[in-house]
């Protein structure tokens, strides 16, 4: 069988495997969100917090929950990384760094994973598990929480109501990501990635040379870490590591556990809305996105320019032979567009022209189909503008699934679409100016500022994977990162939830003849021309600068 062939089943089957699990999963999630019953854990965790499962809450007290949650998160997981010395299972590893520590822990719980360490010479036992692998969990879990409260405000009417944050974590965290999460970790462990808490083995290499081999509890970690498109490896090779990532199967499913939540929640989505067309279309738009993307990566990849390159069938330098070029652009591709920073080979291999569609990925707002939860409501955001769009072009009020988008919603959608690129390019524009972005490049010219604008780009969009060739670990980046992932990450949520709320409280507008059906495949084609248009016109001079300019030399 060649390479080609093998690449076409690879990704064959996991749009099947994809498909087949579309529907059951998401008519699960909806149904977990739409219960009114508690679970006798959940309603542990409830008294634990003091919270009341069955308040109702409005927008901006729903805003207070996700921030207050997340601000006492930093604070612990920061102060855990300080003080992991004097705590049990610390492996003689040192105190993280006050810096580190800040950017580590905005990193992991704004659900980026950016790593400016190497978890297995830097990460105890105890912060490796408590403190990273619970981060996992939570911070995808606020990302679902928020999703599912903007399809609520599309859902309900003449009411301000959002549902209610703590039950809406505490569910998605019990009911979803933990039952999904063991069952995947004991796929990898029966497939060879390790799982234990043991000391760290010093071993004899063939050429002499010794060398410490870290042990820990990988598969847990690694199963949230796709599942909840977190991306933070337990060893700084990430999933190119074979603790982490075996073989070929494991690389698969690796890539499907990434994908699977984001591309099942348009379906709760639909349900959620009384309108299973509508969740299709948006999942539409999602897959055309993310299939353009691998068939042009692994193209482009494999015709890389130069004659070493031509002859190997490939660019491999930087890639794992056990994966090959097909398999390695698949996951680069559905890491950089779903938040996730997980990597199987080095992002900063990749050549000019197929490194820029991974950056173009992250720069669409990963919305294809995005990280858990944030893709949903990043891609229900887009599809707000493109009614608003195509309402311009009849000359007729935009509506959506029986909304208004009024001059309030089209401001808060407005709103949210340029915080992201404002942090990129003017991340990047401070580092370049400064001179602290071009004092971490390791390549110079083209290939080098597309380093810099890789790192901010990742950071605030919320992705976590590296251009490899950016030398991040410095006070200087790792406070502007650390502050680009928690405003990438936090400031959306308050355009969300306020739009959510404002729709919530809306009357809905019955159909007529004239109502833009945004079920159709015209919608669909509508909103991915949007999602191009917009992110063409706002980074291509970033781009052209970067990745097209050394892609075109």
């Amino acid at each position: 069988m060649g390479p080609v062939l093998a690449d076409v089943l690879f990704v064959t089957a996991l749009i099947g495997a994809l498909a087949s699990v579309h529907r059951p999963l998401g008519d699960y999630m909806a149904a977990v969100f739409q219960s009114r019953k508690h679970l006798r854990v959940e309603r542990w965790i409830y008294r634990s917090v003091g919270a009341n499962p069955d308040a109702e809450m409005r927008w901006p007290a729903y805003l207070r929950g996700v921030l207050a949650f997340s601000a006492v998160s930093v604070l612990f997981l920061y102060l855990l990384q300080r003080v992991q010395d004097k705590l049990p299972l610390s492996l003689g590893f040192r105190p993280i760094s006050p810096d580190q520590a800040f950017n580590t822990a905005a990193s992991f719980v704004s659900n980026t994973n950016w790593q400016s360490y190497a978890g297995e010479t830097a990460m105890s036992h105890l912060t490796q598990t408590m403190g990273l692998a619970v981060q996992n969990f939570v911070s995808a879990a606020v990302g679902i929480a928020v999703a599912v409260a903007l399809v609520r405000g599309f859902a309900r009417s003449r009411t301000g109501d959002l549902g209610n944050f703590w039950a809406d974590l505490v569910r998605c965290t019990v009911r979803i990501l933990i039952p999904l999460s063991v069952i995947a970790a004991v796929i990898l462990i029966g497939c060879g990635a390790i799982q234990n808490f043991g000391d760290i083995h010093h071993i004899t290499t063939l050429t002499g040379q010794r060398q410490a081999i870290s042990p820990g509890a990988v598969a847990s970690q690694e199963a949230i870490k796709d599942l909840g498109t977190n991306g933070g490896g337990f060893f700084n090779a990430n999933s190119a590591h074979p603790f982490e990532n075996p073989d070929g199967f494991t690389n698969w499913l690796e890539i499907f556990l990434l994908l699977v939540i984001p591309f099942s929640l348009p379906r709760t989505f639909g349900t959620m809305v009384g309108s299973v067309r509508q969740g299709y279309a948006i999942l539409a738009a999602m897959g055309i996105i993310w299939f353009l993307a691998v068939v042009a990566v692994t193209w482009l990849e494999y015709a890389h320019p130069g004659t070493a390159s031509q002859v190997a069938g490939g660019a491999m330098e930087g890639k794992e032979q056990r994966f090959g070029e097909g398999n390695s652009s698949a996951f680069a591709v559905s890491t950089t567009m779903t938040s996730t920073g997980s990597v199987d080979s080095f992002h900063d291999s990749f050549g000019g022209l197929s490194g820029g569609v991974l950056l173009l990925g992250m720069m669409l707002g990963e919305i294809a189909p995005g990280g858990t939860g944030s893709g949903l409501y990043g891609m229900l955001i887009m599809a707000i503008i493109a009614v608003f769009v195509a309402g311009l072009m009849v000359g007729r009020t935009p509506e959506y699934l029986g909304k208004k988008i009024g001059a309030r919603e089209m401001k808060l959608a407005a709103a949210y679409i340029l915080v992201t690129p404002a942090l990129v390019l003017i991340g990047a524009a401070l580092a370049m100016a400064l001179g602290k972005g071009q004092a971490s490049m390791l390549n110079s010219g083209a290939h080098g500022f597309s380093e810099v604008l890789y790192a901010y780009t990742s950071a605030s969009n919320n992705n976590g994977s590296a251009f490899a060739g950016f030398a991040a670990n410095t006070e200087y980046h790792n406070t502007m990162l650390g502050l680009c992932m928690l405003l990438g990450r936090f400031v959306p949520m308050v355009f969300v939830l306020a739009l959510a709320g404002s729709l919530a409280e809306q009357q809905p507008i019955p159909a007529t003849a004239g109502t833009l059906r945004t079920e159709k495949p015209l919608f669909t084609g509508l909103l991915v021309g949007a999602i191009l248009i917009i992110t063409g016109l706002t980074f291509f001079p970033a781009l052209a600068l970067g990745p097209l300019a050394e892609g075109l030399a």
